[in-house]
C-alpha cells in the first residue's frame, strides 16, 4: 500500500488526479488491490502522495463513478466487488430466489419495510381492488452471494398474502404453499438512472444505469396476484427473449403444415 501511494511518479505531464486515478485503477486490475480492500482516508492519501486533498478526492470520485470503488457512509472507501454478468430469460415466470439457486448462488434479502397498508391509487388499479381493501407490501434488497443486485417493491392483496412477515426469502415459495402461485405475468421494462437513495442500496454511484421492471402476475383464473416494481443494476443483468417470425397470414395452410 505504501508503494501504491508513493510520491514518486507524479511529476509527469498531465493532470495529477488522472495519474492517481490510473495508479489505483491499475492496482485493481492487476490484483494488487482486491475486492473489499479498503483505501486509506483521503487526508492520508494526500499526505503519502504529496497531492492536495482536492486532487485525491477528484481521482477517487472518478473511480467511484466508474464502479471501481464504493464508498460506505461512516466506513470509508473500498474496492468494489466483482459483479458477474447474468443472463435472464424473459420467457419464464420465475422468482429471484429460483433464478439464483439455479446458478448455485446463495440468496438473501435485506428488508427495508414490510407491513399491511391501505392501497395507493396505482395499487388499486393494478391489483383490481376496492378502496376499502388492504395490501401486504414487501420492500427489500435482493442479494446473491452478498452482492446487492435488485431492489424489489411488491404489493399483494391481503386476501392473497394475509401475512407479509411470512415471507423470508422467496415470495413465490410462500404463494405456492398457499395455493396462490401465479402462472403468467405481464412485464414492462425501461431503462433508468438510479436515484442517490437507490444507488446507495445497490452500492453504486448515483445516476448509474439501471433497469426498471414492472410485473403484474395472474392466477389461472385470471385474478391478479402481485404488483411488483423492481430496480436491477444495469452492470449485472442481460435480459434475453426468444423471438420467432410471425406466420404469413396470406399463406394458406397445407397438409404438410
Amino acid at each position: 500500500m505504501d508503494e501504491l501511494f508513493s510520491p514518486d511518479g507524479f511529476d509527469d505531464a498531465g493532470p495529477l488526479y488522472l495519474a492517481l486515478h490510473r495508479r489505483i485503477a491499475d492496482a485493481i486490475s492487476s490484483g494488487q488491490l482486491k475486492p473489499g480492500d479498503s483505501l486509506p482516508p483521503e487526508r492520508d492519501m494526500a499526505s503519502k502522495t504529496g497531492l492536495s486533498r482536492v486532487t485525491v478526492r477528484k481521482a477517487v470520485q472518478a473511480l467511484v463513478t466508474q464502479g471501481h470503488l464504493v464508498q460506505k457512509r461512516g466506513s470509508g472507501t473500498f474496492v468494489a466487488p466483482k459483479v458477474e454478468r447474468l443472463e435472464q430469460a424473459l420467457s419464464l415466470l420465475t422468482s429471484f430466489s429460483e433464478d439464483m439457486a439455479r446458478r448455485g448462488k446463495s440468496v438473501d434479502s435485506v428488508y427495508l419495510s414490510r407491513g399491511i397498508h391501505a392501497p395507493t391509487p396505482e395499487e388499486v388499479m393494478a391489483l383490481g381492488l376496492s378502496a376499502q381493501e388492504r395490501v401486504s407490501r414487501l420492500e427489500r434488497v435482493r442479494q446473491a452471494d452478498d452482492i446487492p443486485l435488485a431492489i424489489e417493491r411488491a404489493a399483494l392483496s391481503t386476501s392473497i398474502l394475509p401475512d407479509p412477515f411470512r415471507v423470508d426469502k422467496s415470495l413465490y415459495a410462500v404463494l405456492a404453499e398457499l395455493g396462490r402461485r401465479p402462472v403468467r405475468a405481464v412485464q414492462r421494462l425501461s431503462a433508468t438512472n438510479l436515484s442517490p437513495a437507490d444507488a446507495d442500496l445497490l452500492h453504486l454511484p448515483a445516476g448509474a444505469a439501471g433497469l426498471r421492471i414492472e410485473r403484474v402476475s395472474y392466477l389461472p383464473s385470471g385474478r391478479v396476484v402481485e404488483f411488483t416494481r423492481s430496480l436491477y443494476r444495469g452492470d449485472a443483468y442481460d435480459f434475453a427473449v426468444e423471438l420467432q417470425i410471425a406466420p404469413d397470414p396470406s399463406r394458406a395452410p397445407t397438409d404438410k403444415d
